[in-house]
């Protein structure tokens, strides 16, 4: 029996072009990202106004310059980053002790870390406007519980006192549940053997917990708050929703201070500028992040 040739596959694609052809998805991502990013920079260059489309010309760093002495802008700034800081450190905190408390494997613990969910699958402003009904001071669930407790008079998000404290609130509601599930991923996925040979050890439980368990999911705690920060310091969703940046300038973050300078007061250059300032500051606090994870790692690494 004679062997018969095979046929010969022509290829469609040559080999020196593949990798251009496989990279081609990643590169118009990249133009898509780099066009409006470019159009942003152009447009903070600009004196521009759209109910003044006349009036339009480069200032050339004009509205940057503004910031420096504008009380409204370092108002802005300290609200994003209060807000920012302290829902993260509540989030971690919250998420690691619910984790910790779920870290067994049990169907008890992976049905309440599931149910845990719920709010993370809430619509942060849909959130927000449940909020807002259960704070209500003639019907809300949450005033009347406050009454119980003797306070009559708690005002929520209508009070400059209490409005932070307000959005904070349904921010930790919401996206607790995002840092219980990536810090309770870590927690299962850490070796046995160091809290095996501590047990034997007769460690407490305590000290298991500075000396072996921090250290070791460090990069999942950096990771969670890397996520989380760089949302919460562009929040807007919530913090609209449920006062629109008031009362006054109370909760006036970068993405609503933004949004009222573009929709309303048709300030196209000052809103693009404090835009471009977000993401210098979401870039920064990235990268001393990032730097952190990767000490960190290879600190694990060196220990190995």
């Amino acid at each position: 029996m004679t062997d018969t040739a095979m046929p010969q596959r022509r290829e469609l694609i040559s080999p020196k072009m593949l990798p251009y052809v496989l990279s081609l998805p990643a590169l118009l991502v990249c133009i898509g990202i780099l066009i409006p990013f470019v159009t942003a920079i152009y447009y903070s260059l600009q004196k521009y106004r759209m109910s003044q489309p006349w009036n339009r010309g480069m200032n050339w760093g004009e509205n940057y310059l503004k910031f420096l002495s504008d009380p409204d802008f370092w108002n802005t700034l300290k609200v994003s980053l209060v807000y920012a800081g302290s829902t993260v450190v509540l989030e971690l905190l919250l998420g690691l002790a619910i984790a910790l408390l779920l870290r067994k494997r049990t169907p008890v613990n992976n049905f309440i870390s599931i149910m845990l969910l719920m709010p993370l699958m809430t619509a942060p402003a849909l959130a927000a406007l449940m909020f807002k009904l259960m704070t209500n001071p003639n019907f809300g669930i949450l005033s009347y519980f406050m009454q119980v407790l003797g306070f009559s008079d708690f005002r929520w998000g209508s009070s400059p006192d209490t409005a932070l404290f307000t959005v904070v609130l349904v921010d930790v509601w919401v996206y607790t549940p995002f840092m219980m599930i990536l810090l309770l991923a870590g927690l299962r996925s850490l070796p046995t053997q160091p809290f095996e040979a501590a047990a034997l050890d007769g460690v407490p439980r305590l000290e298991q917990f500075w000396r072996i368990t921090l250290p070791m999911l460090m990069p999942y705690i950096l990771t969670a708050a890397l996520f989380r920060l760089l949302d919460s310091i562009q929040q807007f969703d919530i913090i609209y929703a449920m006062t629109q940046g008031g009362p006054g300038d109370t909760l006036m973050v970068f993405q609503v201070e933004a949004y009222l300078n573009f929709f309303q007061s048709t300030n196209v250059g000052r809103s693009t500028a404090l835009l471009l300032i977000l993401w210098a500051i979401t870039y920064v606090l990235s990268n001393i992040f990032v730097k952190n994870w990767l000490r960190l790692r290879e600190r694990a690494r060196g220990g190995a």
